[in-house]
């Protein structure tokens, strides 16, 4: 696991950054239901204030994202985004709001597989993060999605309807502009996937804490 551990904005400044962002317009919530919910997290402690799914989906986060003034974007063979669930051993709070704390991007991890990095996440006792939870932070901090250091988000999986899992797993990294991307979305925030047995060397593995419900 990295030693490192982002430091986050204080919780009504990330409640703001929702805010301007138009995220509580789009999940139908008023600046005052997210204010209030920033204040029930000072009474938990300090984190990352996420919408939960049920709240907003991840694919309408994502175009929320930005990096070098261009929005993000999720690939075009990925359709099916926000039918990844949780995986098993993952309790989501029941709240529309919850916390999400001690943030690690999962640099160590890099050139792992996921199958090889979640067994290695949870045996440390923490959490990978969802693909809603990524995009969530890079919202409240975009700086940390960078070049050859970007991030998997294996807390989200597709089950099939012959009840095994899909092979893909979720990730947030920087479009190269290349293929279907389109050369206007070089340098752009991405959600993607990548196969569960596959190592690439500039993707680590998010991970957390644990999640506080509000």
């Amino acid at each position: 696991m990295s030693a490192m551990i982002d430091t986050l904005p204080d919780l009504l400044t990330q409640a703001r950054r929702l805010i301007d962002l138009g995220v509580g317009r789009l999940a139908g919530v008023s600046d005052a239901e997210l204010l209030d919910a920033a204040g029930r997290s000072d009474a938990v402690g300090g984190g990352l204030l996420v919408p939960g799914p049920e709240l907003i989906a991840p694919s309408t986060l994502a175009p929320l994202l930005s990096r070098a003034g261009k929005p993000g974007f999720v690939v075009v063979d990925m359709t099916d985004l926000d039918e990844f669930a949780p995986i098993t051993g993952i309790d989501m709070p029941d709240s529309p709001f919850y916390l999400l704390s001690d943030i690690d991007r999962g640099d160590a991890m890099s050139n792992w597989s996921p199958d090889e990095a979640l067994p290695a996440i949870t045996g440390a006792g923490r959490t990978p993060l969802t693909i809603g939870e990524g995009v969530a932070w890079l919202l409240q901090q975009p700086d940390r999605l960078e070049p050859n250091k970007c991030f998997m988000t294996i807390g989200s999986r597709l089950t099939k309807a012959n009840g095994k899992l899909d092979a893909r797993t979720p990730a947030i990294w920087i479009s190269g502009g290349t293929g279907r991307d389109g050369r206007e979305r070089k340098g752009a925030p991405k959600v993607g996937w990548c196969w569960a047995g596959n190592r690439h060397t500039w993707l680590g593995f998010a991970s957390a804490a644990g999640r506080h419900a509000l």
